[in-house]
């Protein structure tokens, strides 16, 4: 059997493009494992799908100030020598990193076992992990276009970001039943990202009672930030995070209001649902999400709110305007070339992998 691991954590956009990927690894017979930090949301999600997981200690590279500057280099050469035990012991043939910081010790200690690494960058630039694995992978995946300009000329592919199947699979019916709305207003959904976003989470409760004279509401806000006082509210229902539903809640979506984060507005373009994206701001993370946004918006797939102008007026104001051109937005991503970014993806594993 060929044997693949795959890695990747920090949050759930550094898993899910990976969780996508299972089903056809399955079908190609791969046995697979994965290898993340020894308590990272990514343990949960993975152990969820049947595969072992093997979790190292893992340190965040940092550019600014920070105490654990001094501490975590030690933890990163702890997480390498953990990979590279793991590693020996499962000998695989090809390695899959979707990023984040717990990638680097894997991808570090496979370079010395002379395994294949195949790498994905989903944003729109590379962040300071990719950045720091790029020289000892094999190739490396992008989803932006732009991005391509970014990368090693002889290592860049562009597949686009994986998307799970199951996604696809969700009714209204069921979104309804779960939340409990009529059907009668029309719904959007609220996501912050699988660790939420204060920001937008307290845009939207601000506009509140503007928005149910018109809308229903379904709020994924994320884990420790739910509103009690708001519990109980007609038609504004609250999740600290959703799985098994998430489906059934994308296809009851009529709008959706995000951060831009690339794995996330990908599924709203390959679901055909207009979205406002209110990207994370500049003055707190690397910019990644503006640029996606502005990527999006230039396609025709999304309008956009920058944080710095986030207003319950902007906010209201933008709704609105998303909601009377919702068809120009949905015509725009159906008539979007989609690549096929797993069969595409497959297809690399199966060309680096020197056993396949």
């Amino acid at each position: 059997m060929k044997k693949i691991v795959l890695t990747g954590g920090g949050t759930a956009g550094h898993v899910t493009p990976n969780i996508a990927l299972i089903p056809e690894l399955r079908k190609h017979g791969y046995d697979i494992s994965y290898i993340g930090s020894y308590d990272g949301m990514e343990r949960k999600l993975i152990e969820d799908y049947d595969i072992p997981y093997y979790g190292i200690a893992t340190g965040k590279f940092r550019r600014y100030f920070d105490l654990k500057n001094f501490t975590d280099p030690f933890r990163v050469i702890k997480g390498i020598h953990e990979a590279g035990k793991h590693l020996k012991k499962l000998n695989p043939d090809i390695i899959f990193s979707k990023g984040g910081f717990v990638a680097v010790p894997v991808i570090r200690a496979a370079k010395k076992l002379n395994i294949p690494v195949i790498t994905h960058e989903s944003d729109m630039t590379p962040g300071l992990a990719n950045r720091l694995c790029l020289p000892m992978a094999t190739a490396v995946c992008c989803t932006f276009p732009e991005t391509m300009k970014s990368l090693p000329e002889e290592k860049a592919v562009l597949t686009g970001t994986p998307i799970r199947e199951e996604l696809k699979s969700g009714t209204r019916e069921k979104g309804l039943a779960f939340t409990g709305f009529t059907g009668k207003k029309p719904v959007i959904m609220v996501t912050g990202g699988s660790l939420g976003a204060v920001a937008v989470n307290t845009a939207v409760r601000n506009a509140l009672p503007e928005l149910l004279k018109r809308y229903d509401i379904v709020h994924l806000c994320g884990r420790g930030k739910l509103d009690e006082s708001l519990i109980g509210t007609p038609g504004y229902i609250q999740y600290e995070y959703i799985k098994e539903e998430l489906p059934d809640l994308f296809a009851l979506a009529d709008l959706i209001i995000s951060r831009a984060g690339a794995n996330a507005i990908c599924e709203f373009a390959t679901l055909n649902k207009p979205n406002l994206l209110i990207p994370l701001s500049a003055k707190a993370s690397r910019g990644d999400q503006i640029l996606n946004a502005r990527s999006f918006e230039n396609q025709g797939f999304s309008m956009v709110i920058e944080e710095e102008k986030l207003t319950t007026i902007t906010l209201l104001e933008g709704i609105e305007k998303l909601y009377a051109d919702r068809q120009k937005y949905i015509d725009a991503m159906a008539a979007s070339e989609q690549s096929d970014a797993i069969g595409t993806i497959i297809g690399l594993i199966e060309k680096y992998n020197p056993h396949a």
